[in-house]
């Protein structure tokens, strides 16, 4: 196994129960979606600077009550095979992957959250082609057959945990005058990779600048972050 795993097993939590996955959507070279701070379209921020900063405010939160571990915590590249290497390592009972939205249409917004499962969203079908981008040889690996496998094992308590957290945010995004565009199912390979119940969370529209001034904000995030944190407890509370 490639010493970037054990590079980024960089912290146990010490505490007892289940073990949680949480990965920071893109990193390094791959800067995912990427939003502008200034009218003038010259100050960027990167998607895969907002995933990263969420993921550690997660693990910090989920660290309190559970095994936490994260696929990255600096900014680098790692491709979607060791991320699902690190799940088996770890041995995680739990998959969520952190990204944030984008859109030619500036005027698009809202948090989404979605679940391994196939579907026929047109809306959905869009962020999967972003979020599946750069797979190099993944793409032969997760056919058709293997999605198929992995989501009757884990469609059941991918949407419990999908509903469990979704409850927790609401009065949050509401809170922050985000849009709420609900749960969706979608294709997504990291998913489909990690083989375990798992969500792909988007946390807003970095593309739409008013979106972007709040999601970048430090009180948001850790709201935010805090919301996910007691959603995934409680789906771990009635798993046992």
């Amino acid at each position: 196994m490639k010493m970037v795993l054990c590079f980024f097993l960089f912290m146990i939590s010490s505490a007892s129960g289940k073990v949680v996955l949480i990965d920071p959507g893109h990193g390094g070279e791959e800067i995912g979606a990427v939003g502008y701070t200034d009218t003038k379209r010259t100050k960027k921020i990167f998607e895969k600077d907002l995933a990263l900063k969420m993921a550690l405010k997660i693990k910090q939160e989920l660290s309190k009550g559970t095994s936490t571990y994260l696929t990255r915590s600096l900014d680098r590249l790692v491709s979607l095979q060791e991320r699902a290497d690190l799940a088996d390592l770890v041995k995680a009972d739990l998959f969520l992957s952190i990204h944030f939205n984008s859109s030619t249409n500036t005027k698009s917004h809202g948090f989404e959250i979605y679940y391994l499962d196939n579907n026929s969203n047109s809306a959905a079908q869009k962020v999967e082609k972003s979020e599946n981008l750069n797979l190099k040889g993944e793409e032969l690996i997760v056919n058709q057959i293997l999605v198929d496998l992995v989501v009757q094992q884990t469609v059941t308590h991918s949407k419990q945990l999908a509903n469990q957290v979704h409850e927790k945010i609401k009065p949050i995004i509401k809170k922050h005058r985000i849009e709420d565009r609900g749960i969706k199912p979608g294709l997504f390979y990291v998913l489909a990779l990690s083989k375990r119940p798992g969500l792909l969370i988007e946390v807003g529209f970095v593309s739409n600048p008013n979106e972007l001034n709040k999601v970048k904000q430090e009180k948001f995030l850790s709201d935010l972050s805090k919301a996910i944190s007691v959603g995934v407890m409680s789906f771990i509370k009635t798993q046992k």
